[in-house]
């Protein structure tokens, strides 16, 4: 519905670029699934249709991978931020695509675990 899709041109444009030098390519549509089974029915629906598929977090990439230069639906993936499991044992936590370094450092606080920037395996 209305809260979850948008085809405003501001909107567009914002999941239209990052932080790279590259100009800004919008998609057609912004989408912000809530869960993994929407984000399923979604890439399915997209796959049949032939229709480009374009993730975005938080839009502070520097490659110009949101850039949707064939247009497309862009998956807004910031809703989907729940941490499912934390492991102090094996160092390990399992998280939504949403979930932003500083949302799980805050969650972390007080382990002595700790989520440093450009931390591969995520």
């Amino acid at each position: 519905g209305a809260p979850n899709v948008s085809t405003a041109t501001a909107v567009r444009e914002q999941h239209g670029h990052d932080e790279s030098m590259h100009p800004c390519a919008p998609p057609d549509v912004v989408v912000w699934p809530q869960a993994v089974g929407q984000v399923q029915e979604l890439a399915a629906l997209c796959h049949r249709c032939r229709v480009p598929m374009v993730p975005f977090g938080t839009g502070t990439g520097l490659e110009g991978g949101v850039n949707a230069v064939q247009g497309g639906v862009c998956f807004d993936l910031s809703r989907m931020d729940a941490i499912a499991e934390l492991s102090l044992e094996d160092f390990s936590v399992t998280v939504e695509p949403g979930v932003t370094r500083k949302a799980l450092n805050k969650h972390l606080r007080g382990t002595g675990l700790w989520f440093p920037v450009g931390t591969v395996g995520m």
